[in-house]
């Protein structure tokens, strides 16, 4: 789960690709699989801040 604005789900998704590696996973992004963002929160009534977010990476062993 991400918190906080948009703008910072970079740094997530580089934790996320660290620990998946760390772990002996692979990213399995091709043309077809992609990752996936679930908003929890509506950008339009809550604080940057407050912002929830699912990332979901698919991955392989």
């Amino acid at each position: 789960m991400h918190l906080g604005s948009y703008d910072s789900e970079p740094a997530t998704v580089a934790l996320m690709h660290e620990y998946a590696a760390d772990n002996g996973y692979e990213i399995d992004i091709t043309e077809s699989r992609y990752h996936h963002e679930i908003y929890f929160s509506d950008a339009r009534r809550v604080a940057q801040e407050r912002l929830k977010t699912v990332i979901r990476i698919p991955i392989t062993r």
